[in-house]
């Protein structure tokens, strides 16, 4: 495994992939590796011959530096889990390589960066679009992806492959959930065992609303009131769309919801989503 921490060595390791003709995927991450980041190699790994992994904690997308400064890390960790998974090359840059002095380029979806969880993270989309933009053309992958947990980040994604005319297929891949129900992510670690225990009623509202189903009104109400039940949730945003363009959706929708919530466990903020199809509806 080619571990490259300049991008000049990246294009090398993968102009090297390309001549012996192998399809080059991406997944992008921040690091700190579970079962949820493995999922997406393991898709990679089932649509090409040559799979890249980047590892950056990208400042750009941080509202708070405490946050930034507060991300888990486990450099040897990831490297030996990604050895073990077979992964042929990792990217992990510095800042200065990514934002070199004097950088003043972003990247930004209008509408969809400032809507639904992007009005509770202000400026948060900006910075992922910025640098996965910039990891696509240093990659130059076939193919890149991406967890639909972060169901919003998604279709931003897609919306600025189509946007900028990128050569490339965005990939969704299923969220990776605990025996739970948690969906698994970085910040989990960051939670107290009280919190942690706590997080779980996420996947509850969401399971109680599907099997609920109603008007859009009444789903987000029921959300509500399950959210309500944990006093160690603070619930921040909760939004209800239709699922492939974002549109505001009211009543009862004929066509595919994304139903997302985010909320805060002791200061850490969670996010979790599920596409649901109400009865009868078009998909």
């Amino acid at each position: 495994m080619d571990v490259c921490t300049t991008i000049p060595d990246l294009r090398r390791a993968v102009g090297g992939l390309r001549a012996g003709g192998s399809k080059v995927g991406l997944v992008p991450t921040m690091g700190y590796l579970h079962a949820g980041h493995m999922r997406l190699v393991a898709e990679a790994q089932a649509r090409a011959e040559a799979v890249v992994v980047s590892i950056f904690v990208n400042p750009t997308q941080f509202g708070d530096p405490k946050d930034l400064e507060s991300y888990p890390r486990n450099t040897e960790g990831d490297l030996e889990m990604l050895r073990e998974a077979g992964v042929q090359a990792v990217l992990m840059p510095q800042v200065s390589d990514i934002y070199p002095e004097g950088a003043e380029t972003i990247v930004e979806t209008e509408r969809l960066a400032g809507m639904l969880h992007g009005a509770v993270r202000p400026g948060h989309y900006r910075g992922v679009c910025t640098v996965v933009a910039k990891l696509f053309n240093i990659v130059q992958p076939d193919f890149a992806c991406f967890g639909e947990k972060d169901y919003q980040q998604l279709q931003i994604i897609r919306t600025m492959v189509r946007d900028l005319h990128f050569p490339l297929e965005i990939v969704p891949v299923p969220t990776v959930r605990e025996a739970d129900g948690l969906a698994m992510s970085s910040r989990n670690a960051r939670l107290t065992p009280e919190d942690r225990a706590a997080a779980v009623v996420l996947s509850r509202a969401l399971d109680a609303v599907e099997a609920a189903g109603g008007s859009v009104e009444q789903m987000a109400e029921k959300i509500r009131q399950v959210i309500a039940t944990e006093p160690r949730a603070t619930l921040r945003g909760l939004d209800i769309t239709e699922a492939r363009t974002l549109a505001p959706v009211t009543g009862h929708s004929k066509a595919s919801l994304a139903v997302m919530i985010s909320a805060e466990f002791g200061g850490i903020l969670l996010i979790d989503q599920r596409e649901i199809t109400p009865q009868g509806a078009s998909t």
